[in-house]
């Protein structure tokens, strides 16, 4: 019985934190934008690994040989995923896609003996790749748009790729619960569950509605607040309240305008209800009963 129950309390305990999990699109632009302005032509001088799991592809060796005075090139964001360009001491491009998924962390300074990988560059500084719970990968690639999580991403959601339009013919054809939907990175990329909730709550939307039925004039709201959510969120350098950390480590605070993420019990910044949180799709989703229908 003894160990069934800490079996369940690490359980329950995971369960919490990856509800927590970070980042979505708005966090790792900032990392994005902080790290082109500090590592762009920088020269990789030294490739430490201190947890080898984490690198993906290729082998170890040929991972750590090819980076060795490489340079960035370009720093690309698809969805939650941050891709660098190389140019390799033989001219070859490449690309280092970095996960970040739930723990992980980039950031430029000086040498962390904590992180999972580094990268000394040519000014002495560092680009350390933490991750306390080892959840995210790294891979060096020839084509990033062959790798399957971005081969089946869908549109940006603050692109021109993706419109309205489209995206009120999409849900109109979906039985799916609508806060799942926005979830599913096929149908949109970058959306997680914090940007969800809040894009939902100030369109006064239930996320437990189908999304079927939701009207026009409500998925233009939705689609017009998913992309005022995320902007503001940008500006706002991320939502820290877990493990995210910008690219020079500092927190973001966009946690601090949540309206219902992780408000559980608190009274509504709007009516004054309480904010309830239910499980949907597997995940925890707040919402507020008085405003959202």
């Amino acid at each position: 019985m003894l160990r069934v129950s800490i079996i369940l309390f690490y359980f329950c305990l995971l369960t919490f934190n990856l509800e927590k999990a970070l980042p979505e699109l708005p966090e790792v632009e900032t990392i994005k934008n902080d790290l082109e302005k500090v590592i762009l032509n920088k020269k990789i001088t030294a490739v430490i690994i201190h947890r080898s799991s984490v690198v993906k592809e290729p082998s170890l060796k040929k991972f750590k040989s090819l980076l060795l005075d490489s340079k960035f090139r370009k720093i690309i964001r698809r969805g939650k995923l941050l891709a660098f360009e190389i140019i390799t001491a033989q001219k070859e491009i490449y690309f280092l896609s970095v996960h970040l998924r739930m723990t992980g962390q980039l950031v430029y300074g000086s040498d962390d003996p904590k992180s999972r990988v580094s990268f000394k560059l040519s000014n002495g500084f560092y680009l350390c790749y933490n991750d306390q719970r080892t959840l995210g990968e790294l891979r060096l690639v020839k084509d990033i748009q062959a790798l399957n999580v971005v081969k089946n991403m869908g549109p940006e959601p603050l692109s021109k790729d993706f419109r309205v339009n489209d995206f009120i013919k999409y849900i109109s054809m979906r039985k799916a619960k609508i806060k799942p939907l926005l979830l599913d990175q096929k149908f949109v990329a970058g959306i997680g569950n914090i940007y969800a909730a809040e894009a939902l709550f100030i369109s006064k939307i239930d996320p437990a509605r189908n999304a079927c039925d939701l009207n026009e004039q409500e998925a233009k709201l939705l689609f017009k607040n998913i992309k005022s959510i995320l902007k503001k969120a940008i500006k706002c350098r991320g939502s820290s309240f877990s493990d995210y950390r910008d690219g020079h480590g500092n927190k973001g605070t966009f946690s601090n305008n949540f309206y219902v993420y992780g408000r559980k019990g608190q009274a509504c910044l709007v009516c004054k209800d309480f904010i309830q949180r239910i499980k949907l799709g597997g995940r925890g989703t707040y919402f507020c009963p008085g405003c959202q229908k």
